[in-house]
């Protein structure tokens, strides 16, 4: 909370001004509003300095769902919606958050529809959320509508979470397994390298003066390394921002093998679960499309579902485009056709979704239970690697002296 300081008139019309708290101008407004004061300036008291931590992106989505859900309660209840936000904006625990809730009851209090005054806040409440906002409040069902987005976005996090706990464990493995090898490089091998000199200038075994070789290679030219290495990710995300790069990699990862199949399911069950959330909404088909596309998260699935725009647009149904994209499986395409002619679009693509949420659940289990070996493989090979070559002249030695003594 930050101290403002105002100047108005009372219903009276006598002029006043004083300090008022408040966690924004737009707040301080609203409750000066609330105490009968027509503010004529609200500023910020001097010497009051508001020191904020960059936050990238916008609220947690667990804490978008709880708003959700709350705000649907209160106007199915019949809550005035300024009352609801109001309400809603006191009791959240996430400042920014209540902030932003703030914003947007001052942006309604001032004649601003809900989703006009949500679309000013874009890293928190995204395109698909404000046009189905706007949805329910041109069909009078804003109430209905907020429910459904609230079961959607915690299915769409379920969805990632399930994505990410899939790609997470090997990537954990990969980085374990590469601080490893650094370990024994830069420490382990050196030490074997320095006790074989004192024992005299007997020649190594091949694999031995390999791995040796190695470490010594690491660490002479480790500086050299750090600096191609953060060069690399410098030019990478460079890369990945590029147009190009964005496309590029987005179809490498819908074409590598086994992690590919989960990355296409998962955006199917996206795409469709959006797009039936969007349509039994009343969301113009077209204007659902251009939605889901810009919230595929994968440039080819964009490409593909604005192709079936444009199609859309020209007079053509969806299925056909969708087909000729070479994208999304023939199932998906002839359930989508199906759901067309009977009129039952909506049902149709929330079964498909249902359908490749549980197909990620399986593609998740089965890529677990199957990197989880071969990373176990990986990581023993490269330690026993190291490990055989620092043994093998300790063994030879034992061998010669054993020799001798006979």
């Amino acid at each position: 909370m930050a101290k403002f300081a105002w100047e108005g008139t009372t219903r009276e019309g006598q002029f006043k001004k004083g300090f008022i708290e408040a966690a924004s101008a737009a707040e301080a407004e609203s409750k000066l509003r609330s105490m009968q004061v027509q503010t004529s300036k609200v500023s910020r008291a001097w010497g009051q300095i508001e020191i904020k931590i960059p936050r990238f992106g916008g609220v947690k989505t667990k804490t978008l769902v709880v708003f959700t859900r709350q705000l649907a309660t209160m106007i199915d209840a019949g809550l005035p919606l300024v009352q609801c936000l109001d309400i809603l904006g006191s009791q959240e625990p996430d400042p920014e958050f209540s902030k932003v809730i703030a914003s947007v009851k001052g942006q309604v209090e001032q004649g601003s529809t809900l989703a006009d005054a949500m679309k000013k806040h874009p890293k928190v409440f995204d395109t698909l959320f404000v046009s189905l906002i706007q949805a329910g409040e041109v069909g009078g069902i804003l109430d209905t509508i907020l429910n459904r987005l609230a079961q959607y976005t915690e299915k769409s996090m379920k969805l990632k979470q399930k994505v990410a706990s899939a790609l997470k464990y090997p990537s954990f493995v990969m980085i374990a397994a590469g601080g490893i090898m650094v370990v024994l490089l830069w420490k382990v091998i050196p030490s074997f390298a320095g006790m074989f000199k004192s024992v005299g200038n007997r020649e190594l075994p091949a694999l031995t003066r390999f791995v040796v070789n190695m470490s010594n290679s690491f660490v002479d030219y480790l500086p050299l390394m750090a600096l191609i290495g953060v060069a690399i990710s410098v030019g990478f995300m460079m890369f990945k921002r590029s147009p190009f790069g964005a496309r590029f990699l987005d179809l490498i990862m819908l074409k590598m093998p086994v992690i590919g199949g989960l990355v296409q399911k998962s955006s199917i069950a996206r795409f469709t679960r959006t797009l039936g959330t969007l349509v039994s909404s009343g969301v113009p088909i077209l204007d659902g499309l251009d939605v889901v596309a810009r919230s595929a998260g994968n440039k080819v699935i964009e490409e593909a579902v604005m192709y079936t725009r444009a199609k859309v647009a020209e007079g053509k149904n969806i299925a056909g485009p969708l087909e000729e994209t070479k994208i999304f499986p023939k199932m998906v395409v002839q359930m989508i056709a199906v759901g067309e002619s009977t009129g039952a679009m909506d049902v149709m693509l929330s079964k498909i979704a249902d359908f490749y949420d549980d197909e990620v659940d399986a593609a998740v289990d089965s890529l677990t239970s199957l990197i989880e070996p071969m990373m176990m493989i990986v990581i023993g090979g490269m330690v026993g690697f190291v490990l055989i070559a620092m043994y093998l002249p300790i063994f030879s030695m034992a061998d010669n002296m054993s020799g001798k003594q006979k």
